[in-house]
């Protein structure tokens, strides 16, 4: 299995800037400690800024007192964040556009938060946001360590402690 995982690495590696999207998109990148190409870091950290205002709006109208409290920092948080990356972006000699709309995997996943109410919209909406913030911990740590924009760099690994709390509290709201 492992020779056969190399391989495709390998040959991912050496196909042009799509095979990166490809090798970051199936998780080799993680699994592997590699950072994620600029234009990957930028898509996936704006995506989920988005998927995480628009679930967090969802869980303000309709959860607990406990969630609808997180959800606010929640918008409050990646709301800052999504400007910061915009400006930040719009200050660097990168040609990056930032993406405007949840990947399908998270309209799909916000539909069927939308489906649900009382204690399973909570639960649902908690693993969710677990599963969120661990993943964006992933995605920001391994560009804070090896990014290819020294800028954006330091933007990630200042971020990093607002997402490892969010992630803790997720998880706290689990319990």
């Amino acid at each position: 299995m492992k020779p056969f995982v190399l391989a495709t690495v390998i040959a991912l590696a050496t196909t042009p800037v799509l095979a990166q999207s490809v090798t970051e998109k199936t998780g080799v990148n993680t699994l592997l400690g590699v950072a994620p190409s600029t234009s990957d870091f930028v898509g996936k950290a704006a995506t989920s800024g988005l998927f995480e205002i628009a679930a967090s709006r969802l869980a303000a109208e309709r959860a607990d007192p406990a969630t609808k409290a997180f959800a606010e920092e929640m918008m409050r948080d990646h709301e800052r964040l999504s400007g910061e990356l915009k400006q930040l972006l719009d200050n660097q000699a990168v040609n990056i556009a930032i993406p405007t709309e949840m990947t399908g995997d998270q309209k799909a996943t916000l539909a069927k938060l939308q489906e649900l109410q009382g204690p399973e919209f909570s639960g649902r909406y908690h693993s969710d946001q677990v599963k969120a913030h661990a993943d964006a911990v992933d995605l920001f740590q391994r560009y804070g360590e090896k990014g290819e924009q020294a800028a954006i760099r330091t933007w990630a690994v200042s971020t990093l402690p607002t997402l490892r709390h969010h992630l803790d509290m997720a998880k706290e709201l689990n319990r």
